[in-house]
């Protein structure tokens, strides 16, 4: 029997996303497995890994905000923004009142625009453009629109800062660090990264690559694969009776006189009222369904036999 659901890897440093969600799969034997949001190699914490049918859930999860401890070397700049790059630039670190810490902080929060490294994964024309700027041809991406939540000191042993950051999917930490540091006067890079939240799922709820070995072979591999409904808790549910399972298994029109507004149990928070997840009875999830703009009816997004 295929295992679907949901795996939340706290994956190990100095391994990329795609080699950890490959020892996933095999560890697994599962036919497919992809994740929601790349780590940097030298990054560790929550890598959300999507087994055989929840692949197609995996849009779902892209979105999500994010939570980060990051440590931030001051007085030294790096080409890529991280412990990984070359030095490019050395400066002294002035004495820092936590006060003026804060406040210089407070102005990295909110909505914004942030110029992604050239240092980065995104594509030029097919290439990622960390492999151009490696080449001595860096490719500057425009400014992304992002949103800082929060920010925090965690540790202060200057020259290293410990922050805490809640932010939107498409932040790069890297490039906050290092424009920390410039707004602190000496210029700074990202020493260390741990990605502690995605999309909902918490470090709390992650396993190792070592743990996920020791049970991969019997029956305990589920009590580490959050199935596939359970791992959609943010969005609001409609548990659908034997009438309605069978028009979604064969893909019928579905209208409020299927899907009954007042009984869809909505989320605490997290809710994201544009999708209905439909469960049966033992809530395993049968398909995620889409409110059309007309509040009239749904499309499906997918449908899981």
């Amino acid at each position: 029997m295929p295992h679907n659901g949901v795996i939340v890897l706290d994956k190990p440093a100095d391994m990329s996303s795609a080699r950890a969600v490959a020892k996933v799969k095999k560890l697994l034997e599962a036919k497919k497995a992809g994740h929601t949001g790349t780590l940097d190699p030298f990054a560790t914490g929550v890598l959300i890994c999507c087994i055989n049918q929840a692949t197609r859930l995996a849009r779902f999860f892209l979105q999500g905000d994010k939570t980060y401890q990051a440590v931030l070397r001051l007085g030294v700049e790096t080409d890529t923004q991280d412990v990984t790059g070359r030095v490019i630039a050395t400066s002294a670190v002035p004495d820092i009142e936590p006060d003026r810490l804060v406040v210089i902080l407070k102005g990295f929060e909110g909505r914004q625009l942030q110029l992604p490294p050239v240092y980065a994964a995104l594509k030029h024309e097919g290439t990622p453009i960390y492999k151009l700027a490696r080449q001595g041809r860096p490719i500057q991406k425009p400014a992304r629109t992002i949103t800082v939540t929060a920010i925090r000191v965690t540790a202060m042993d200057l020259p290293e800062i410990g922050l805490e950051v809640t932010c939107t999917s498409g932040t790069y930490v890297r490039a906050l660090c290092a424009d920390i540091g410039r707004a602190l006067g000496c210029g700074g890079h990202l020493k260390q990264l741990r990605r502690t939240v995605n999309s909902g799922f918490d470090i709390s709820q992650a396993v190792t690559l070592d743990d996920l070995a020791r049970v991969a072979g019997g029956s305990d591999r589920n009590a580490v694969l959050i199935p596939m409904g359970a791992a959609l808790e943010f969005m609001p549910t409609f548990v659908a009776g034997p009438e309605t399972l069978q028009r979604v298994l064969q893909g019928q029109l579905l209208t409020s006189a299927h899907v009954h507004r007042d009984q869809i149990r909505k989320p605490a928070d997290r809710s994201r009222d544009d999708y209905v997840k439909v469960v049966d009875a033992a809530m395993n999830l049968k398909a995620v369904l889409k409110v059309r703009p007309d509040d009239k009816g749904y499309d499906y997004c997918c449908v899981f036999n």
